[in-house]
């Protein structure tokens, strides 16, 4: 919490002042987080030996991580009559706000049949006293209550600390480190380190203003000195009940009236294990809930974390990665089928450029086989061997008449392929024979090549 009501040494106003809370020193706001409900409180405070016989419903009641002054928070409290103390004012105390069921009180010294409550009330102290609605600076004025204030018999505290102390569930704190002379605060966030719910030692009381008819329950948190584990926070923390424990059935006895050595003794700071670190200051803002206020800065789970941020970015992309090999090879199952992975080894001293060659390409094609054709009238055999001159051009193979350049390409024989070279071209001549079949489209049969077509035609 933050800085807190100091000593009160003034009597309660009589009802005719008009600003009974100008004696109130003012104080630093506080916070906390109770993002449970009703219902997920009653669980948890049954399981720790707190019996709770009556609670509110579950949609009245404010459920925040970052849990303010001026909202409705829920107290665990003895269940009876809002009794004041044996003075002056108690008529009006007892006329105004006692308990509508008061037949539910426990009998004197009958402390084992106390029957017990969570309420909803307002945090932010208003006296019985007090006959008009406080502002909103009033109110934060005591939200707190120091340990050291509640010694001597006197002072506003003096009817609660009697008869109308409570325990303020939470989750968990919240407290500013201020660092380079305050100039920056950084919020930090106190919760036990077993899980459990925080029991806050608190007061409360009951006003019912004149302008209304409805009571108002509002109540205040007590403070006492930080242990050793939040020294370096602060000065001060609430103080701390463990759950279900004599101390809070001590603190809580409706029988107990007067305040005593005991009771004061409970006021003393918490001995238990805590976990307290740095979170985010979004929470510093009114009004800002987040599962996140309750997160470490530096955890992982924590989004707003940049080397967790870059952390999910450098997974994201492996695993990209990896679904893409996986999809690659259950594409290539047993088959290449990517024609980077279908390349043909060239031998290094290969003088021609190396490609991409597949099956059926000129180098491996089956070898033709020539088809017998009936000679026609005036024709000779096509398919023999025939001499050429050296002049003869390369590019017709039908009649021994000198060669003409043509415009267009001729249409080839049957059982034979067009020739890929350009009309006009000439290609290198030679001595010999030559087949018919091949029409110069081939490029220069290989050794091995050259001899079967030889033994073929030799046949």
């Amino acid at each position: 919490m933050d800085d807190v009501v100091q000593s009160l040494t003034t009597t309660p106003p009589p009802a005719s002042s008009p600003n009974k809370h100008a004696q109130i020193t003012s104080i630093m706001c506080g916070r906390y987080a109770l993002a449970l409900r009703p219902s997920e409180v009653r669980q948890q405070l049954e399981r720790s030996q707190m019996p709770v016989d009556d609670a509110p419903d579950d949609e009245d009641v404010r459920q925040s991580y970052n849990f303010a002054p001026g909202y409705h928070g829920l107290v665990y409290r003895a269940d009876g009559p809002d009794f004041g103390t044996s003075t002056s004012n108690d008529q009006h105390d007892q006329e105004e706000c006692k308990h509508e069921d008061s037949t539910s009180a426990p009998a004197a010294g009958n402390a084992d049949d106390t029957k017990y409550k969570l309420q909803a009330m307002k945090w932010g102290l208003v006296p019985f006293w007090t006959k008009r609605n406080p502002d909103y600076g009033s109110m934060m004025k005591t939200i707190n209550c120091r340990d050291d204030s509640l010694y001597e018999d006197r002072g506003m505290w003096t009817s609660m600390k009697k008869k109308k102390r409570c325990i303020v569930v939470a989750q968990g704190f919240y407290e500013w480190l201020k660092k380079n002379n305050g100039r920056e605060k950084i919020p930090h966030f106190t919760k036990r380190k077993d899980g459990q719910l925080m029991c806050f030692a608190g007061l409360y009381d009951c006003v019912q203003f004149d302008d209304t008819e409805e009571k108002l329950y509002t109540y205040a948190v007590i403070t006492t000195d930080s242990n050793k584990q939040l020294k370096f926070l602060h000065d001060r923390m609430p103080v701390i009940l463990d759950n279900g424990s004599e101390a809070i059935k001590t603190w809580l006895d409706p029988d107990r009236t007067e305040w005593s050595t005991d009771l004061q003794t409970l006021l003393k700071p918490y001995d238990g294990e805590l976990e307290c670190y740095p979170v985010s200051k979004d929470v510093g803002k009114v009004g800002n809930n987040s599962p996140q206020f309750v997160v470490p800065v530096n955890s992982a789970a924590n989004k707003s974390n940049i080397a967790n941020f870059f952390g999910n970015q450098q997974k994201m992309a492996k695993a990209k990665k990896d679904e893409g090999i996986v999809g690659k090879l259950e594409h290539d199952d047993g088959k290449a089928t990517n024609k980077s992975e279908i390349k043909i080894e060239k031998d290094a001293n290969e003088p021609r450029e190396t490609t991409n060659q597949i099956q059926g390409s000129e180098d491996n094609a089956p070898l033709p086989v020539p088809v017998p054709i009936s000679p026609s009238r005036g024709e000779g055999v096509r398919g023999i061997k025939r001499e050429r001159s050296e002049a003869e051009d390369d590019g017709d193979t039908a009649s021994g008449t000198p060669q003409q350049k043509r415009r267009t390409p001729a249409t080839p024989a049957p059982g034979c392929s067009q020739s890929p070279q350009k009309s006009g071209a000439k290609a290198p001549a030679k001595k010999g024979t030559r087949s018919a079949t091949s029409n110069g489209s081939a490029a220069k049969a290989r050794p091995s090549n050259q001899r079967r077509i030889e033994s073929f035609f030799a046949k």
